[in-house]
């Protein structure tokens, strides 16, 4: 509680995470970069896939992101439901494009790889289901923000849908162990350890590190404009008020020179 009442101060998060954002950003395109020249260049094919395997490095990433952010959004949602935290509304907001980003990366990647391994562009199978649940999730919920005007009205609403939507991500998760589907089970998050081979395996950590990167630049960078801009129009607004007073009630004209004085007589 008193950590998040410490952030809830918009100067005091900006001051904070300030100087996190050039490193967030740097981070993420030297990770991204590497990850796809390693991947690209240095990791070996599949036996079975062959070179196909490596739409894995921006698939795998994209999908693990996908469900990060929406449970980014789940928790500040959480947060400014019951705490009436306005920054971490704004954190769940600005969350949403990069993840719906992220979720339709995932869905087009996994398409292509499913048509060159599977031989198929789509299967509604569970775990394709689900995903493409998760993406109307995160259209649902961008679409209810602009729909409410009252913007606490509609991070109110929307906190109660990305609550309730968070259901989803279990069912995402395990998917592949609950129903029988084209997608093979967990290979790297595994109780007994990555059955992947490190040459892989790195490769694709290091694109998963500079998505998250990328995810956590993105983020803050809209949280900082957001705030600037909620600034400049508190500022503005006592000016905007004063000049809507003037036009409703002008000040009184003054006698007209060329008309005759009240004394005056024809």
């Amino acid at each position: 509680m008193k950590m998040l009442a410490f952030l809830a101060n918009p100067d005091r998060f900006r001051r904070l995470t300030g100087p996190a954002l050039p490193v967030a950003g740097l981070l993420a395109a030297g990770l991204i970069l590497a990850g796809a020249v390693w991947a690209l260049g240095f990791s070996p094919a599949d036996r079975v896939q062959g070179e196909a395997v490596k739409i894995m490095y921006v698939h795998v990433p994209a999908a693990w992101m996908a469900m990060a952010a929406y449970a980014f959004i789940a928790v500040a949602s959480l947060v400014g439901y019951v705490w009436r935290h306005s920054l971490a509304d704004i954190a769940a907001r600005e969350a949403a494009l990069p993840g719906f980003v992220f979720t339709l990366l995932a869905l087009v990647t996994g398409s292509i790889w499913g048509r060159i391994t599977w031989g198929v562009w789509w299967d509604w199978d569970a775990r394709m289901t689900s995903m493409l649940a998760l993406l109307f999730i995160y259209a649902g919920y961008m679409a209810l923000w602009r729909a409410i005007e009252n913007e606490g009205q509609a991070a109110r609403a929307a906190a109660l849908l990305a609550m309730v939507g968070a259901i989803n991500l279990p069912i995402i998760k395990f998917s592949v162990d609950f129903w029988e589907t084209l997608h093979q089970k967990a290979s790297v998050i595994r109780a007994d350890g990555p059955s992947m081979p490190a040459s892989m395996l790195w490769p694709l950590a290091i694109m998963a590190l500079g998505y998250t990167a990328l995810f956590a630049f993105y983020v803050m960078l809209r949280m900082h404009t957001v705030i600037l801009e909620k600034r400049r129009d508190a500022r503005a607004r006592p000016a905007r008020a004063a000049s809507t007073a003037t036009i409703s009630h002008p000040a009184p004209a003054g006698p007209d020179p060329s008309s005759p004085g009240q004394g005056e007589h024809a």
